[in-house]
């Protein structure tokens, strides 16, 4: 059978590729060896945020008494928790199913492999191997946990992301391995669950890739949970042979051995690259990622990637955008290349992490002359009647034109928030603009008008 795009792996890039080549008029198909919606949907963004909601309330319920509420006897149920997840996830897998049916695209289940001359061969479960032809093929395979050599990876007392999304019950002592956004967010989780946390990061601060304040403030919040912070710290080996876990690391004050039930190996991801075709149909490779154009175009003609499998963040509203764009200009489209400079990242734990363009120590470096507003949610009106008091919002601007470089945050809800800033960069709106843009009172979200402010010396509640 023979189709316009034949997307392969089905998560937040392949999915929206399909349901957007589709839109245009593009006879569309979608290889899928496992579920549709791929890691995100089913083992990564959605299923975390899930556990990441109970664990919310969890702790809301444990403090219950901070806002004039007595409760007595809370308890975490454990496989209830778990459960609730997965029917979440599985929900949103569904959902997915209903969107293939409605935008006609048809689901080929198994694994598929491209071939020269624009082919894909798609092995099923049994074992049969099917030929189809397209005439643009979009390579969306995603990535995995990376495994490093001394942190294999077993499923039982050394676990990854997919292990940590459903433990049979909870351990009492855990240590995580990198604090990237699925390191923390497990941290924050097993912790307000109850588990005795070690978190190791080999770098000097937590969620290293953000601005420097925002990690000594997770930091700073971690540790009063009751999270062990252990940076510029290397895990040296793991012995599992008895009934649990002795794990060696290697600090600035030498080597310490930390006990633990489970080791969480969350030291980031590895591309799906391998056994597809690429080495048969030529296309070429650099770093674990595939080379491409603006427009995802590999240097085979008709053979395109995007999402995990190529540079760029490794995240999955950037592969949705990346599919987006990739069909649009192969349908003929006048489209604009994306603008990775604009990106945002968010992790969800608590408080939770939000950030997009230079950091202050990047602006400096690409030598900006710099304006910097900060606004505590100390100060907000909001955040004190709510209850979560930790965290900032801070603005970088240029000096000379008033553009917003950067923008990061952390603090309860400031997930939601980040995009405001996104398309203020988008939109290129100065810092005299933003302070004159009245936001609702009383809100998280006056802290970034007050953060404008304050980089201008204008700011009135601090």
């Amino acid at each position: 059978m023979s189709y316009d795009v034949i997307v392969v792996g089905s998560g937040p890039g392949g999915y929206v590729t399909a349901i957007r080549a589709s839109q245009l008029g593009l006879k569309t198909a979608v290889v899928e060896r496992s579920e549709l919606g791929g890691i995100c949907l089913n083992w990564g963004c959605i299923p975390t945020k899930a556990l990441l909601k109970s664990a919310n309330v969890f702790e809301y319920i444990n403090h219950a008494a901070d806002y004039g509420i007595n409760i007595k006897g809370a308890d975490a149920d454990f496989p209830a928790i778990v459960k609730r997840s997965r029917d979440v996830a599985n929900g949103m897998s569904t959902g997915i199913q209903f969107l293939m049916k409605k935008n006609k695209i048809d689901v080929i289940a198994g694994t598929g492999k491209v071939k020269a001359g624009k082919k894909i061969d798609v092995t099923d479960a049994d074992g049969k191997v099917t030929e189809y032809a397209a005439k643009n093929i979009v390579i969306a395979t995603g990535a995995r946990s990376k495994e490093l050599p001394f942190l294999p990876i077993d499923g039982k007392k050394i676990i990854g992301y997919r292990e940590a999304l459903v433990l049979p019950k909870l351990p009492k002592k855990m240590v995580v391995v990198g604090s990237g956004a699925i390191g923390v967010e497990f941290a924050y989780f097993y912790n307000a669950m109850g588990v005795d946390v070690t978190i190791v990061e080999f770098l000097d601060s937590l969620v290293p890739i953000e601005d420097v304040d925002v990690s000594k403030q997770l930091g700073r919040s971690f540790k009063k949970s009751g999270i062990k912070v252990m940076v510029k710290s290397s895990v040296k080996s793991v012995d599992t042979s008895g009934a649990g876990c002795k794990v060696v690391i290697e600090t600035k004050k030498g080597k310490e051995t930390v006990e633990c039930d489970v080791v969480l190996s969350a030291v980031g991801i590895k591309s799906n690259i391998e056994n597809i075709g690429l080495e048969d149909v030529g296309i070429a490779t650099d770093a674990d990622k595939i080379l491409v154009n603006d427009y995802y175009q590999t240097n085979i003609p008709g053979y395109y990637a995007i999402g995990d499998v190529v540079p760029g963040p490794a995240l999955a509203h950037v592969a949705s955008a990346e599919g987006i764009i990739c069909v649009e200009k192969i349908s003929g489209m006048d489209v604009d290349p994306l603008d990775y400079g604009n990106i945002p990242g968010c992790t969800y734990c608590a408080p939770e992490v939000a950030s997009v363009g230079m950091t202050e120590a990047a602006a400096k470096e690409a030598g900006f002359d710099v304006k910097i507003g900060k606004f505590p949610f100390s100060a907000s009106g909001k955040a004190s009647a709510a209850g979560h008091k930790d965290g900032f919002v801070k603005l970088i601007f240029d000096a000379k034109y008033g553009e917003l470089l950067g923008g990061h945050m952390i603090g309860a809800n400031v997930t939601e928030m980040i995009a405001e800033i996104v398309a203020i960069r988008k939109l290129e709106t100065t810092g005299h603009e933003l302070i004159k843009t009245v936001h609702p009172h009383p809100t998280m979200s006056e802290a970034i008008m007050e953060a404008a402010a304050a980089a201008y010396d204008e700011v009135i509640h601090m």
